[in-house]
């Protein structure tokens, strides 16, 4: 398998175990053979980055194989477009796939296995109507009650399933069922449908010319199969489809059939990760679009800003379980937080700019103080050079006219430092015609240049802040959870996951101020705005003369807590 840029390899879990294990006992007489099998039909979201970090990681580790397969199957929903959407998210993940298959290629295959089932009598063309076929498929207490077409003979089936592909019946005229046990304890396996016809459908592959399209059980399992897939690695609701699975490949004739294994599929706090869910959300401009920077798709999180090495460090992380269980949002954004403080340069951005004029600093002067591009507790050196004027803007929030209990910000009287410059005072206020603040007179003192001989002068607080007339506007756009609660689906009776969005999971800020060594810097590149948490420069929307900001995740805020304990 091709390298990736992944250089660690993660603990073990249940399923590596028993990987290790075949490949100790040379099991399937080959190395691992793994695959990622979405449907087109819509983006990647990061339970897919789960299971793409698994089944890839797995072949990896294992010195095997793992393919890309399009499950494309149903000609309404799958799109050309989601195809290139999901090749692109698994390469800007990290990983190589060693072949690209497409279910639709199969379909010619999964029809002569049709055509053998019915010759071995187990498979059937039934003419019941799919509703009349549910509701005689019975309860999880009552068998179900065979179809009377069910002792149709081979001949007839035969003569039935090739009219189907040829297109001589209506949709919904028969379909082709196997002949498994109308008394199974596995509802699944009480004769499920293998081809229905839709007759005309365009497929964004094949056209219109196939009338019969297999379903999913039918396709997934021989598809493994002809893949020479060894270990089938899916989610637990697929836990009951294990035994379709393992019929088909059997009564197939696959003599070295893959093994499929279920794992807990991802439940994160906040968030939807169902496609249905996605796409009626995007569909209802509830979002922009499926790179929206709240959406949990893989589109919308690298818009956002967050790097792949967080996402599989997350995946990582959580691990594979055996159980559902919810993981809380938290661990992703600490996973995002802890990956970028170790890349990402500082500079100082005005969220509220808030104007100080510093009364004892010479008219005109500007002078160059040197900034450290990161902390001293990161491998990474540089500095850069910052504007310091007589005009400011410090942050809005960084300073109350009555101070409360603990805030060591600036206030009537105050005194605090200028991260990589003075300390100032504020000596009087200047107010509007309504009683806003809306300037800071201070002075300042020249002997506590930071770095300079009395730079060690003791305040309580340090601020960020920026130079006026050089300082870049810039639109900064604070992106939050898209739920307001922490499981979307539970509200009230009679309500869905819609009524529980966040009304303020985005807050556009249209005038902040950033310092002036960020202009040149390309589209995309990432910095922590001291003290305002991560941001990147928008991809879509940023450009020379029009900066705008993502907030990729938030930093920890000592004074909010503070304020929460109050």
């Amino acid at each position: 398998m091709s390298d990736t840029p992944i250089p660690d390899l993660p603990r073990r879990d249940f399923i590596r175990e028993l990987v290790a294990d075949d490949v100790a006992t040379g099991r399937f007489g080959r190395p691992p053979a793994t695959r990622f099998p979405p449907e087109p039909n819509g983006f990647l979201h990061m339970g897919h980055a789960k299971s793409i970090c698994l089944n890839f990681g797995i072949a990896r580790e294992f010195g095997g194989t793992c393919n890309l397969r399009f499950d494309d199957t149903n000609p309404f929903t799958e799109e050309m477009q989601y195809v290139e959407a999901i090749k692109r998210d698994v390469e800007w993940l990290g990983f190589k796939w060693d072949g690209e298959f497409y279910a639709s290629d199969y379909f010619e295959q999964l029809y002569d296995i049709a055509e053998l089932l019915v010759k071995k009598g187990k498979a059937y063309v039934d003419d019941q109507t799919e509703e009349e076929i549910r509701t005689n498929r019975g309860t999880v207490t009552s068998p179900g009650t065979p179809s009377p077409f069910r002792n149709r003979s081979t001949d007839e089936n035969l003569d039935l399933l090739r009219r189907m592909k040829a297109g001589e019946f209506a949709d919904g005229a028969c379909v082709l069922r196997a002949k498994i046990d109308m008394a199974h304890p596995n509802m699944i396996m009480r004769d499920p449908l293998l081809l229905r016809i839709r007759r005309g459908a365009h497929h964004y592959r094949r056209g219109t010319s196939w009338h019969i399209f297999p379903l999913y059980d039918f396709a997934h399992g021989l598809s493994d199969a002809i893949e020479g897939i060894t270990r089938s690695l899916c989610t637990l609701e697929f836990k009951d489809n294990r035994d379709i699975y393992d019929w088909l490949v059997e009564h197939a004739g696959f003599t070295d059939p893959p093994r499929q294994i279920e794992f807990a599929r991802l439940e994160l706090d906040y968030t939807v990760l169902s496609k249905r869910k996605l796409l009626r959300l995007v569909n209802e401009g509830h979002v922009s679009g499926w790179d929206d920077p709240r959406m949990p798709t893989i589109a919308g999180l690298r818009r956002r800003g967050v790097r792949p090495e967080a996402i599989r460090d997350f995946a990582e992380v959580i691990g594979v379980a055996r159980k559902d269980a919810r993981v809380e949002i938290a661990s992703f954004e600490h996973a995002v937080r802890n990956d970028l403080n170790m890349e990402v340069p500082r500079v100082l951005c005005v969220l509220k700019p808030l104007k100080v004029v510093l009364t004892n600093y010479p008219e005109g002067r500007v002078e160059m103080l040197e900034a450290q591009n990161y902390p001293h507790d990161v491998p990474k050196t540089g500095t850069r050079q910052i504007p310091f004027s007589r005009e400011l803007y410090i942050d809005r929030d960084d300073f109350m006219e009555v101070p409360a209990k603990k805030f060591f910000r600036l206030s009537p009287g105050s005194e605090v430092r200028l991260r990589f410059g003075y300390i100032i005072k504020c000596e009087e206020l200047v107010k509007d015609a309504a009683g806003n603040v809306v300037e800071l007179r201070c002075t300042y003192d020249a002997e506590t240049k930071s770095g300079g001989a009395n730079s060690d002068k003791k305040v309580k607080g340090t601020i960020h802040w920026v130079s006026a007339a050089q300082a870049l506007s810039c639109e900064v756009r604070l992106y939050d959870r898209l739920f307001s609660i922490p499981d979307p689906d539970d509200v009230p009776e009679g309500q869905d996951f819609i009524s529980a969005l966040n009304p303020d999971s985005l807050v556009v800020i249209p005038e902040a101020k950033v310092e002036p060594t960020v202009g040149q810097d390309p589209v995309g590149t990432r910095y922590q705005f001291e003290r305002a948490g991560y941001f990147m420069s928008d991809v879509e929307d940023s450009r020379p003369g029009k900066l705008v900001f993502n907030r990729i995740v938030g930093l920890r805020d000592s004074w909010a807590k503070e304020v929460k304990k109050g």
